[in-house]
């Protein structure tokens, strides 16, 4: 069949109307369809590819290409070629034939190697629920991707207020979206679309590889440091509830989230070593921490007739500490002891790292028991090193 010809009985318009499309092949394994239905229904392209060397029992793949109502019907045809073409060269080349919109890139992200019930990545696929599936970026077809979509939708995320606490109950307080936050927002998506890019599912990454790409410049060093002393009276003031993961943090410069993830088998009880799972936080990777005696003991009481699998750390109700329950009864303790408002969870890792930059501890071991990069400890805590440094040259100046 010729689906060129759009007039007369030998053409697109003397075609009966059907659900199933009209084929016309363009060498091997490869099919052009036109699929006519009734009424006001519009014309569909469609395009097929048969592979034989695919391993499963289907070897046909099938992509809808569009009715193209945009172009003249005269045209149209060769539009639909034309989009045909492209994607059998895609998978003649080994692409996907299954990962079509962003939506699907994102969702093979965060399903990865598991099923639909059991998701490898739940956080990514909450995020992309609130920035990427709601946007119109999501149904756009990854071959047909381009910079300006993804700059515009970089423009909408960072026009959106960013959420100070997700708590359900009470006000709901929001802030600007600051330069950090639309860089730490565009991770996921950038991992996604870079995924689908060595899957197949594309065959450049033009399209986002500058459009998502962080801004220098974007994170502020934290200035808020508690001394020691501030600390002390911050944990004699906070509820009993809490003092232990305050306590923790106070110990350890690892981030809240990791810390209320930890379990009781994470914990060498005979050497007090801790493991810290990859991915329980920022940090990509599995890092073991020798705890001193003192924090051992803490962490070893908290573990105390519980099993392996328990949590460590535990509000009153028995759940675990999120950054929705543990906010307040800080900021309350913050209060008790006189301290600045903004004191939070972070400002504990902050001046725990603090302390060890100044105590002259490498920046290495510093990064890999807090979970980040020896780059960002640098960017953040290098002008405390400076200012040890300029401290101790005054000492010894004759």
């Amino acid at each position: 069949m010729d689906l060129s010809r759009v007039g007369g009985k030998s053409g697109r318009e003397g075609l009966k109307s059907r659900h199933q499309p009209y084929w016309q092949q363009f060498g091997a394994g490869c099919h052009l369809g036109f699929r006519k239905p009734g009424g006001s229904k519009s014309e569909t392209w469609l395009a097929r590819y048969y592979d034989s060397a695919k391993q499963s029992a289907n070897k046909y793949s099938f992509r809808t290409l569009g009715d193209f109502s945009g172009l003249p019907p005269n045209e149209r045809f060769m539009a639909a070629k034309k989009a045909a073409e492209k994607w059998w060269d895609h998978l003649r080349s080994g692409g996907s034939a299954t990962i079509t919109t962003v939506k699907d890139a994102c969702r093979a992200y965060v399903l990865g190697n598991g099923s639909e019930e059991e998701p490898q990545r739940p956080k990514a696929d909450q995020w992309f629920g609130r920035l990427v599936y709601v946007d119109p970026i999501a149904k756009v077809d990854l071959s047909h991707l381009r910079k300006t979509d993804v700059e515009a939708w970089r423009r909408r995320v960072a026009a959106r207020p960013a959420a100070v606490t997700r708590s359900k109950k009470g006000t709901q307080v929001t802030r600007a979206r600051s330069a950090a936050t639309v860089n730490r927002d565009m991770v996921s998506l950038r991992a996604a679309l870079n995924a689908a890019f060595i899957a197949g599912a594309v065959s450049t990454d033009t399209a986002w590889r500058g459009a998502l790409r962080a801004s220098k410049n974007a994170g502020k060093p934290r200035s808020l440091y508690l001394d020691l002393q501030q600390r002390r009276r911050m944990l004699a003031n906070a509820q009993v509830e809490i003092r232990p993961f305050v306590q923790a943090l106070c110990a350890l410069p690892v981030r809240p989230g990791a810390l209320a993830a930890l379990r009781v088998e994470h914990l060498e009880h005979r050497t007090g070593v801790l493991s810290i799972p990859a991915g329980s936080d920022k940090g990509k990777d599995f890092r073991r921490v020798t705890l001193p005696e003192n924090t051992a003991a803490l962490f070893r009481e908290q573990a105390k007739d519980k099993l392996p699998k328990a949590l460590l750390f535990v509000q009153r109700n028995g759940k675990a500490w999120n950054k929705d329950s543990w906010k307040w009864p800080i900021k309350d303790a913050a209060a008790a002891a006189a301290l600045p408002e903004a004191t939070s969870a972070y400002t504990l890792r902050h001046s725990t790292i603090t302390d060890m930059v100044i105590a002259g501890v490498p920046l290495l071991t510093i990064a890999q028991i807090s979970g980040t990069s020896v780059q960002m400890i640098e960017k953040h805590y290098g002008h405390l090193r400076q200012e040890h440094a300029t401290a101790a040259l005054a000492a010894i100046a004759i």
